[in-house]
């Protein structure tokens, strides 16, 4: 796994197809541990999830929430994202197209509102 600080307070991770990113995950959860940081993770490279996977990812999902930031998951193939449909967290899980897009919505939602 690729791990960037992308700026103080966006990380972005990139995971390999390994069916174990389980231990992949402690770096980067510790990483959100030691900052409030949005995070973005391409999933391009990934042709499969199993249980111990989604369980890491809904943990940082719970960790990165209660720092009140986001996670994103992004570059989701067709067969992992089925996978994310059939256990229904496709609702839990927010989704982009690419690290771009991604990138672009943490950093929109860190935006300080204008007065009007």
């Amino acid at each position: 796994m690729t791990i960037q600080n992308w700026s103080d307070d966006i990380i972005v991770a990139e995971l390999t197809d390994d069916p174990q990113f389980t231990d992949e995950m402690t770096e980067l959860v510790d990483m959100v541990k030691a900052k409030c940081a949005g995070v973005a993770i391409n999933l391009a490279a990934v042709s499969h999830l199993n249980s111990s996977n989604i369980s890491s990812l809904l943990r940082l999902r719970k960790l990165v929430l209660a720092g009140e930031c986001r996670l994103l998951l992004c570059s989701v193939n067709d067969r992992v994202r089925n996978v994310f449909g059939i256990t229904g967290l496709d609702k839990v899980f927010e989704f982009t197209d690419d690290p771009a897009t991604a990138l672009a919505t943490i950093q929109m939602a860190d935006q300080p509102e204008e007065a009007d």
